[in-house]
Formats: C-alpha cells, sequence, structure tokens
C-alpha cells in the first residue's frame, strides 16, 4: 500500500500557497475550456450540419440528465467516503476515452448514449470536486476558491466558443471536439500527481460525525450516510432555500438553455459563428462580475441569487424580442446582461451551498443538488422544444424570461424572509475582505 502524505489546510493570505488546490484548479481550468470548446461544436454540429429540428435537439440535455437522475445522491456520498482524487482521476480518464468516440458518432442516434455516458462520468467528479474544494482550502478562503472556480469556468465561456468559432470557419466541429479529450486527459495527468496525497485528512466536523473521520467501529453505512444529507439539508432553512430557488430558475431555464442553437439559426442563418460570439460575451459579464464580487465590502445571499436571476430573465426576454435583420451587436449585449446574472447568481449559490454546510458533508449536498437538476432537466427541455414547436422560439424566450425576471424581483423583495440576516453558525454578511483574504 503507497504512503499517504497529508497537506494540512493554510490559512495563508493567498489561496495559491496551497499545492493541493494550486493543482486541481489548474486541471479544472484546462478541462473546462475543453468543454465549452466541446460543446459549441456539438451545438453547431447538431443544428447547422445535420439540420436536427428542436425536439431532437432537446434530447440532448435529457440524455445528459439520466445519468444525474440515477446516480447524482448516491455519487454525493461516495465523494464523501472515498479519496476524492481517484474519483476525479478516473472519471477524466473516462470522459477522454468517450470524447474520442464522439468522433465517429455518425448521426444522433449514436451521438445521443454517448453523451450520456460521458454525462455519467461528471455525475462523480462534480461533488468530488466541490468537496476536495471544501477539505483542503481553508475557511477564510472558501469564498475566494470558490469564486475562482467560478472564474475559470466563465473564462473558459469566452475563449472556448470563441476560438471554436474561429476554427469551425476553417476547420469542422470534430476538431473541436479533438480538443476536449485532449484537455481531459491533460487534467487526467495533473490529477494522477495528486494520487498520493491524502484528501480526506482530519478535519474538525460540526454538531454530527459524518463518518469521513470517524473510526472505522463508530462509521455510518452508505444508506446512513445518505440518510444525513438529506436531513442536514430539510434542517438548514438558508440550504434549503437556497435549493429551492435555484431549481426553480433552473427548471425554466432548462426549457430554452438548449435552444439557443435554434434561435440563432432564425436569427442569424447565415452566421454560425454569431453564437459563439454570444456565448463568448456571456462569458466577459460573468468575468467581470465575479470580480467585482471579491471586491465588494458585503454582499447578501438574496442580493446576489435575486439580483442575478433579474439580469438572466430580462436579457432572456429581450434576446426572444430579436428578429431576422436585427443588428448582431444586440446579441452580443443581451449575451453580456446574461453573463453578468449568471456570474452573480451560480457564485453567490455555490458560495451559500459551501458555506452553509457542515464540513464532511459537502459532496452529498452537492450530490443532492445534481440529482434533482437533473431531474429537473429530463422533462424541461422536452417542454421547452414542444412550446417552440407550437408557439415559435422568438415567442418563448420572451415569456420565460419574463418568468425568470418576475421571480427574481420576488426574491429580492422577499430576501429578508428567504435567507434571514444570520445562520446558526455562518453569517452570509461576513466581510469578504476577510474572506477573500
Amino acid at each position: 500500500m503507497s504512503t499517504l502524505v497529508t497537506e494540512p489546510r493554510p490559512s495563508a493570505k493567498s489561496v495559491w500557497t496551497n499545492r493541493i488546490y494550486a493543482k486541481m484548479f489548474t486541471a479544472y481550468a484546462i478541462s473546462s475550456f475543453g468543454e465549452w470548446f466541446d460543446a459549441f461544436a456539438i451545438q453547431v454540429l447538431v443544428a447547422y450540419r445535420w439540420q436536427a429540428d428542436p425536439l431532437m435537439i432537446a434530447l440532448i440535455p435529457v440524455m445528459m440528465a439520466l445519468p444525474g437522475i440515477l446516480l447524482g445522491s448516491l455519487a454525493g456520498v461516495v465523494a464523501d467516503r472515498w479519496k476524492k482524487v481517484n474519483l476525479m482521476l478516473i472519471a477524466d480518464a473516462a470522459e477522454t476515452v468517450l470524447t474520442v468516440l464522439l468522433l465517429f458518432a455518425p448521426g444522433m442516434y449514436w451521438l445521443l448514449p454517448l453523451l450520456a455516458l460521458r454525462a455519467a462520468m461528471g455525475v462523480f467528479r462534480v461533488p468530488s470536486h466541490q468537496a476536495l474544494t471544501r477539505q483542503v482550502v481553508h475557511e477564510d478562503q472558501l469564498l475566494k476558491a470558490t469564486s475562482y472556480n467560478g472564474l475559470v469556468n466563465q473564462f473558459s465561456k469566452i475563449a472556448g466558443p470563441l476560438l471554436g468559432a474561429v476554427v469551425l470557419t476553417v476547420l469542422s466541429p470534430q476538431l473541436c471536439i479533438l480538443v476536449n479529450a485532449v484537455t481531459r486527459l491533460i487534467s487526467c495527468l495533473l490529477l494522477f500527481t495528486l494520487r498520493r496525497i491524502e484528501a480526506n485528512h482530519t478535519a474538525p466536523q460540526e454538531d454530527m460525525n459524518t463518518g469521513e473521520n470517524a473510526g472505522p467501529e463508530h462509521r455510518p453505512g452508505f444508506i446512513e450516510q445518505w440518510k444525513q444529507g438529506w436531513a442536514v439539508l430539510l434542517q438548514r432553512r438558508i440550504l434549503l432555500t437556497t435549493l429551492i430557488v435555484n431549481m426553480t430558475v433552473i427548471l425554466v431555464i432548462l426549457m430554452i438553455d438548449f435552444q439557443f442553437p435554434t434561435l440563432f439559426r432564425e436569427i442569424a442563418p447565415n452566421n454560425e459563428s454569431l453564437l459563439g460570439w454570444m456565448v463568448s460575451s456571456t462569458g466577459v459579464g460573468a468575468v467581470a462580475t465575479i470580480m467585482i464580487l471579491n471586491r465588494r465590502n458585503r454582499i447578501g445571499y438574496g442580493t446576489g441569487i435575486g439580483g442575478g436571476i433579474v439580469l438572466v430573465g430580462a436579457a432572456i426576454g429581450a434576446m426572444g424580442l430579436l428578429r431576422p435583420g436585427s443588428p448582431e451587436i444586440w446579441s452580443i449585449v443581451l449575451g453580456l446582461v446574461i453573463g453578468i446574472g449568471n456570474g452573480l447568481f451560480m457564485v453567490t449559490n455555490n458560495y451559500a451551498l459551501q458555506k452553509e454546510t457542515p464540513e464532511g458533508m459537502t459532496g452529498r449536498i452537492f450530490g443532492i443538488q445534481n440529482m434533482m437538476s437533473s431531474t429537473i432537466m429530463i422533462a424541461a427541455p422536452l417542454a421547452g422544444g414542444l412550446l417552440i414547436k407550437g408557439f415559435g422560439v422568438g415567442e418563448v424566450f420572451c415569456v420565460l424570461g419574463l418568468l425568470v425576471l418576475a421571480f427574481g424581483i420576488i426574491c429580492l423583495l422577499l430576501q429578508r424572509v428567504l435567507w434571514p440576516a444570520g445562520s446558526k453558525k455562518h453569517t452570509h454578511e461576513e466581510p469578504l475582505r476577510q474572506v477573500s483574504g
């Protein structure tokens, strides 16, 4: 058996002094770039090259959601019980192979099951990454680490589709998919260098034995740990509120999220790259928002989550008003507004879940979130495809955008009720300068 090396979580001024987090971040950054490169290429391949109809396009998120429904909650327990680095490494290796196989998919009936298998690997990787971040990063650096993770995802959203749009002007979507396979392989190799580091090192637990640091004779069983995750979620008001709001927004957004190619095929039928420019502009908006968020003195959960929802809803509704011949700059501007709202919403949401979850249970909470969002993903895109087929893509974007806008306004008005001024142990009004270091 190999010798396990422990590395205590530093309380240094910079999170980059944490060697484990630095390597995790690098691997995550590289793989995120490949994912956005890949996602844009698949959308263009399906919508423009294969000319798939809206219902067929809607099946893409459905197939990707099935593994999350079946495995999401259990994957969170696995992430809390076993060595997270190894889980992430295995997931990356499997995703590399499956991405290569996508290159040989001749049509939708081959593409869909391959996407489902690849999504199954991500079901285990996501809670493992979140739980490992919670464990290896010091409490005072948690917001900083969470923001950096969101920042790199948005930078990837800028670079991936932008470079993908450039590549697609001279080459094929398959080359973009190959880029994702290469980046996933690099991520896998980086995580391989962390295989001897014990991620599950001793850390103080809060109010309960979650099993990870308990002795073998006191360690709860798999089912008991699964029940503990649900119990904590239902007992903690801020956690439950945050998750409910998140799922409500996702329910509406997922009805049109995978239909952006359908919208842009209508408003810009002769410009495949405009979709890439719009997606890249959302990344620019999110990056700017996250950088500003880290410099603020204070922020409330309600302000970040509700304000982000308002911006996303307003921009989606306005995008539904675009018609063929509309100035292309409007697509880019509205994408920028969506990015600003998304950055504000997602970082605040993830930070709230990280901060309010007892240490040692992060994998389970994010696993439950993954399972719930995957369940929604089954019905929502299909419903969106049917609505678009019946009423038109612009009309559906406009109406659903207004619904999201109204919900965001409600969250802002009721934020003191939904997210009380403090929780039992953590306060979400903690100065961000102190948390950010």
